[in-house]
């Protein structure tokens, strides 16, 4: 590997390359716009778009690209060269302000949930200067977000801007009622952990269920899994290490801070966790960590899966989305200081995002909805479907103390109270992780863990940042007109650790018992994604994210509309592979070995009186349950050729989890329990034990 720091960051227009080769005003006008959000000059984004062509072209790019998000959840771009034609049949090389700042791809192909009509194909991407362009496969690729010609957001990076507007606005009206006048901007910072699976190349090739859906519609459990929980932490196997040397390799290129890398619970799977940086440079490294895994996956004959449950009984892949809330002046907002005004602050910050995870635990269930998702939310290496918040024993015994009024601890015997005495220090890790819990606090941030591995962190931010925006709101408008700013904090604090402890729950988020109780307490338990989308269209949620211009209420409804008609078109095209599977490679095998069987108890009864009693009735069994199976592929078909007669979204997202689902889960399992009779050599398909061992 080269020297770290020489190639961090290399190919990347960042900020000592933007000081080496922009005037100083212009690089000044440039670090305005990045760090206080101002508009940028045509001017200077001329002489930013040459200094930027010049270097690209240097580092061997041919070609620029406005890379962005679209709401297919992954990332595009579209390549324009930098050649301009001139006299004699000559070219110059080019690229203007104009064609940093805005370009113009073709829309018409992207999801956009009724946002325009096929027909109006035009799109606009515009430049995000605060994520620093970078140069991939000799590309010049510019981040930006996405609109349509009508001006709503056709992708997942334009609402995330807006989001941490909103609560860059409204915590900085907060933090002025403390007296903080030093801090001209509040950001929020991620840190997601990416889990994932690598199998061989040559296994995957041979599993059209991974090839067509990402995941293993097929497969009995294999002898040995992970009960040994011998894979986590495990020794990394030099062919995996061999991977994650080229990975971080190229990773730190692009100046994206990986940090962390290590075998997970399951066979075959792994971990890398970033340091934290703002949120949507952190959205963006993530896309580019994903697209990167795979491509390096590919060098080393193996596949990346991020799918987040590629394997059926075997631990599945999350993204924990660790965030927090930081000043421009590196004061973490949720991390308790020293005096009391700094408690009382870091209280007020904690009970904004206890009232927002209460009052948007729907959203949140909301933004890591996916098909794929359903599979994993309360299984063993998951949170539950329950959102609930975790905190700890010590800092819930604060609150608790602040809210009935009683001493807390067995030194402080006074009273807390607000902005009076102060809270004692309360260290980073004061008690354990709860691997359980789906929203955890960690001494200084939160750790959202109901993210899929494949998911965009965009969607999980964009809720957070406008769910404690409008918390932090709320508090403003109640402290700004108080007469007496302690004791009316005092009492805002206690008001919202009274109406909604319900969502604190230090327990074990595993337990059938917290199921219960989370109901009692009034949580929503929404299972599956039809269950929980008809949420994100209520009139609540909509004038949240329209008070905050986040959202446009048609933005959100064309949102539902995209994340229903992806749910429906993943499990139809996991029912079409199931079928072809079935019809074109397990029925015709177990035919095939059954006529073996039969073949080998004739021969036996040829012979003599030879005992043929093992075939017989291995015979017998598979031959019921081929049979079965066929009955089984033709009620998949049939509910799959019903599905074609439903329009209303809605209804056809319910009949795909209640009826296609069903039928596929049925013949799954009929399916498996053959596996697990015939012989390894007459079956088409390689096994569990064959994909998740196959990285030697």
């Amino acid at each position: 590997m080269s020297n770290m720091s020489e190639i961090f960051g290399s190919n990347v227009f960042g900020d000592s390359v933007m000081q080496q080769r922009l005037p100083k005003e212009t690089y000044k006008a440039l670090q305005r716009t990045i760090k206080d959000g101002r508009s940028l000059d045509p001017n200077v984004a001329t002489v930013v778009a040459n200094a930027m062509k010049d270097w690209a072209i240097e580092k061997g790019a041919t070609h620029y690209t406005h890379w962005f998000q679209p709401l297919s959840g992954l990332s595009a771009e579209k390549h324009d060269s930098f050649i301009t034609p001139i006299s004699d049949g000559k070219v110059i090389m080019e690229f203007s302000g104009k064609e940093l700042i805005q370009g113009e791809p073709d829309a018409s192909s992207f999801p956009s949930g009724g946002l325009r009509a096929t027909f109006e194909a035009r799109g606009y991407t515009a430049w995000d200067p605060t994520s620093y362009a970078f140069i991939k496969d000799g590309v010049l690729c510019i981040p930006t977000a996405f609109c349509s010609y009508g001006g709503e957001a056709l992708d997942k990076k334009t609402p995330l801007l807006r989001s941490m507007q909103a609560i860059n606005k409204q915590a900085l009206r907060v933090l002025k009622l403390f007296g903080n006048t030093d801090a001209k901007s509040v950001k929020t910072t991620v840190g997601p952990e990416q889990e994932y699976f690598l199998i061989d190349e040559d296994v995957y090739n041979k599993r059209k269920d991974l090839i067509y859906t990402g995941r293993t519609l097929f497969g009995a459990k294999p002898p040995k899994g992970q009960e040994l929980e011998d894979h986590y932490f495990g020794i990394i196997k030099p062919r995996v290490q061999a991977f994650m040397n080229d990975l971080n390799e190229e990773l730190w290129k692009l100046g994206i801070l990986a940090k962390t890398e290590h075998n997970e619970v399951a066979p075959a799977q792994h971990e890398l966790a970033p340091v934290f940086t703002t949120t949507n440079i952190a959205a963006d490294h993530n896309q580019l960590t994903m697209e990167i895994m795979q491509k390096v996956a590919k060098k080393h004959h193996m596949v990346c899966l991020l799918h987040e449950k590629p394997f059926a009984g075997v631990n599945g892949s999350g993204k924990h989305n660790n965030w927090s809330v930081s000043t421009d002046t590196g004061v973490n907002l949720l991390n308790p200081g020293d005096t009391p005004y700094e408690n009382a602050q870091f209280l007020l910050f904690l009970c904004a995002v206890i009232k927002a995870v209460d009052e948007y635990q729907d959203m949140l269930r909301v933004s890591v909805a996916s098909a794929g998702n359903d599979h994993r939310l309360g299984a063993n290496e998951a949170p539950p479907a329950v959102v609930s918040m975790f905190l700890g024993t010590e800092l819930t015994e604060v609150l608790e103390a602040i809210e009935k009024d009683i001493p807390y601890g067995s030194k402080e015997k006074e009273l807390l109270k607000i902005g009076v005495h102060t809270l004692p220090r309360f260290p980073k890790d004061s008690t354990d992780r709860n691997r359980t819990s789906p929203f955890a606090f960690t001494g200084n941030k939160f750790e959202f863990r109901m993210l899929g591995s494949s998911s965009s962190v965009s969607c999980t931010n964009v809720v957070l940042n406008t769910a404690v925006a409008e918390e932090l709101k709320q508090f403003a408008d109640t402290l700004e007109k108080a007469d007496d700013f302690e004791e009316a904090l005092h009492e805002l604090i206690k008001k919202t650790i009274t109406d909604h402890k319900r969502i604190i729950f230090n327990g074990n988020g595993y337990d059938d018992a917290w199921i219960a109780e989370a109901e009692k307490r009034g949580l929503l338990n929404l299972r599956t994604t039809p269950d929980c989308l008809p949420y994100s269209v209520s009139d609540k949620n909509i004038k949240l994210f329209t008070d905050h211009k986040v959202y446009s209420e048609t933005e959100m409804r064309a949102r539902y509309e995209i994340l229903s008609e992806s749910y429906c078109k993943t499990l139809n095209i996991e029912a079409l592979t199931m079928i072809d599977m079935a019809k074109k490679d397990y029925l015709p095998a177990v035919s095939k070995y059954s006529h073996e069987l039969s073949d080998t108890i004739i021969a036996k009864a040829a012979c003599g009186d030879i005992d043929s009693t093992y075939e017989k009735e291995l015979l017998a069994k598979i031959s019921k349950l081929n049979t079965a199976a066929y009955k089984k592929v033709q009620k998949l078909e049939e509910a799959t050729l019903k599905a074609k007669e439903i329009d209303d979204t809605t209804e056809l997202s319910m009949f795909y989890k209640d009826s296609v689902f069903a039928a596929m889960s049925k013949l799954r399992i009929t399916v498996d329990e053959l596996e697990t009779m015939v012989p390894a050599a007459s079956w088409p398909y390689p096994s569990y034990g064959d994909m998740l061992f196959s990285v030697k």
